[in-house]
C-alpha cells in the first residue's frame, strides 16, 4: 500500500470527449469491461469529469434521460485528481475522505491512469499475511491455486518496488512451505496413516529457503520404525505422499524429472533407513550417488516430527566433518560447473535453442551454491541456506567480511536476475532462468560480470582448499 500510483496502474485510461453520446460511451464501457468513463479535453487529455455506473443508476435510469445526450451533461465533475507519486495508501484516505469508488491519476495535469477501490482491495488481498491467512482456510484445491496466482503477483509487485531478492526469496518459500503444510493437511484428512513419528523434508532449492517462482518440488520424508517394519509402514505413508505430489503439480510445481520425492519409496525411508542410505553416498564414489548427496543433503523438516530431521541432521554434518575424501569428492562435483565468464570477462554462451543467453541458475547461482554447500557439511555447519552459510563458514575458512559479503551480493544480484525473467510474461518456455546480456542495461551487466566474477573467486579458494586443480 506504501507503493506509488503508478505501480497500480495496469492499463491505460479509457476516455471520451464531453460531447460524446451516453449511448456510445457506456457501449465502449460494456466493450473493455470497466465501471467509468473519464470525459477529458481532447487536445490536452486534462480530466473533465468521470462517469460511473452509480452516474449511471442515479442520473440516467431514474431520471430516465435520453441515451444520444452528451455525457458532460450528467458526468461528475470537477473530478478528484493524484499525482503518480502519491502511495496507494493515501489514494485509499483521499477515496474515504471524499466518498469516490475512483481516483483519476494524472501527471502535469494530463490524464495517466484511473484506480479504482477494487484495485486497491487487491493490493491488500495480495498481501503476505493476506495470501498466509487465505491457504490457512483453504478447504480445497482451487483456492490453493488460486494462493498460488496470488504468490506471484505479490512476487511480481513485490519485485517492482525494488524488494531485494534474499528477502523475496525467502518470503516465497515461506508462504510456499505454508501451501505445502496445508495440502498435507488436506491430503492427510483422506489417509490413515501409520502411528508414530512422522516428518515431511523439503529439498534442494526450498530446503535452503531460496525458491524462485519457476520451480519443480524435491521433497522426502523420514519415519519412525522398527526396521523389520519399516517396509510395511512404507506401504501405507507412499498413496498418501504421491497423492500430496500431485496435489502439488496441480498448484503449479511441476513433479521432479528425477523422481526426487517423498511418494517415489527409494525417497520415503525410515530414520535408520535414511541412515544407511547417506552412508551410502557418502562412502560410493559414483556420480549419481554424489548429485543425490547434492539434493538431499540440503534438507530441512516442514511438517511432523521435527525432531526426526533435526538428529538425521546432526549425524549428517558430524558423518561429513569426519569423511574428507567425501568432501574432496563434494568440491570436485562442485567444480565440474563451468563459471559462464570467459578469460577476457566475455560472456560464454551455452545453447543453440537460446542463443547468446546465460543460464543463471546451472552456471550462475549454483557456482555459489554448491560451493557453500562444501564449506559448510566440511565446517560442521548445519545451516541450509546460501547466504548464512557463506556468512557462518567465512571465519573458519579464512574469508574476510569484505570478501563474504561480496560473494553475498554476487548471490542476491544473480537470484534477483532470475526473478526477473521468471516474471517477464513474455519468457519462452524453458528460458525461465536464462538471460540475455545485451537486454540488461549498463549498470546490471556490470553488476553480471561483476557476480560471476565474485563465484569465480569462491570457486578458485575451493580449488586451493581441496588441491583439484
Amino acid at each position: 500500500m506504501y507503493n506509488p500510483l503508478s505501480s497500480v496502474v495496469r492499463r491505460a485510461p479509457v476516455w471520451c470527449p464531453p460531447g460524446t453520446s451516453l449511448r456510445a460511451a457506456l457501449a465502449k464501457m460494456r466493450e473493455v469491461g470497466i465501471g467509468s468513463m473519464i470525459v477529458a479535453d481532447p487536445q490536452t487529455r486534462e480530466p473533465l469529469g468521470i462517469f460511473t455506473l452509480h452516474d449511471l443508476l442515479d442520473r440516467v435510469v431514474l431520471e430516465q434521460c435520453d441515451l444520444e445526450q452528451p455525457i458532460e451533461r450528467v458526468m461528475t465533475s470537477p473530478v478528484v485528481t493524484l499525482e503518480p507519486q502519491v502511495s496507494a495508501y493515501e489514494a485509499a484516505v483521499t477515496m474515504a475522505h471524499h466518498g469516490l469508488r475512483h481516483v483519476v491519476i494524472v501527471e502535469r495535469r494530463r490524464l495517466a491512469g484511473v484506480v479504482s477501490q477494487k484495485d486497491l482491495f487487491n493490493l491488500q488481498r495480495l498481501g503476505a499475511t493476506e495470501i498466509g491467512s487465505v491457504i490457512r482456510a483453504a478447504t480445497d484445491l482451487e483456492s490453493l491455486k488460486q494462493a498460488v496466482r496470488d504468490i506471484r503477483e505479490l512476487s511480481r509487485n513485490m519485485l517492482e518496488s525494488g524488494i531485494g531478492a534474499e528477502p523475496l526469496t525467502q518470503l516465497v518459500s515461506a508462504l510456499n512451505d505454508h501451501l505445502t503444510i496445508r495440502i498435507i493437511e488436506l491430503v492427510r484428512a483422506r489417509h490413515t496413516l501409520p502411528q508414530g513419528r512422522l516428518c515431511w523434508l523439503a529439498l534442494g532449492s526450498e530446503g535452503r529457503y531460496e525458491q524462485t517462482i519457476s520451480t519443480d518440488q524435491d521433497n522426502a520424508i523420514i519415519f519412525d520404525a522398527p526396521e523389520r517394519a519399516a517396509a510395511e509402514l512404507r506401504r501405507t505413508i507412499v498413496p498418501f505422499a504421491r497423492e500430496v505430489n500431485e496435489a502439488l503439480d496441480a498448484c503449479g510445481f511441476p513433479l521432479c524429472r528425477g523422481g526426487v520425492m517423498a511418494g517415489n519409496p527409494p525417497w520415503c525411508l525410515s530414520r535408520e533407513e535414511w541412515r544407511q542410505q547417506c552412508q551410502r553416498w557418502i562412502d560410493a564414489q559414483s556420480p549419481e550417488a554424489l548429485l543425490n548427496a547434492v539434493i538431499f543433503f540440503d534438507f530441512r523438516p516442514l511438517w511432523g516430527e521435527t525432531a526426526l530431521a533435526e538428529e538425521l541432521r546432526e549425524w549428517l554434518v558430524g558423518t561429513t566433518t569426519a569423511n574428507p575424501l567425501f568432501m574432496f569428492q563434494m568440491a570436485q562435483l562442485a567444480l565440474g560447473v563451468r563459471s559462464p565468464l570467459g578469460i577476457l570477462r566475455t560472456f560464454v554462451y551455452d545453447s543453440k535453442e537460446f542463443p547468446h543467453t546465460i543460464d543463471l541458475k546451472a552456471h550462475g547461482t549454483r557456482l555459489l551454491v554448491d560451493a557453500a554447500r562444501v564449506y559448510a557439511l566440511a565446517n560442521g555447519v548445519s545451516h541450509t541456506n546460501t547466504v548464512q552459510r557463506l556468512r557462518l563458514v567465512a571465519e573458519k575458512i579464512g574469508l574476510g567480511a569484505s570478501e563474504v559479503e561480496a560473494a553475498v551480493q554476487a548471490f542476491n544480484f544473480l537470484q534477483l536476475l532470475r526473478l526477473r525473467s521468471q516474471l517477464d510474461p513474455d519468457v519462452k518456455p524453458g528460458a525461465e532462468n536464462r538471460v540475455d546480456p545485451a537486454t540488461l542495461n549498463y549498470f546490471d551487466r556490470r553488476f553480471l560480470k561483476e557476480s560471476l566474477r565474485q563465484a569465480q573467486t569462491l570457486r578458485r579458494r575451493l580449488e586451493l582448499d581441496y588441491h583439484t586443480r
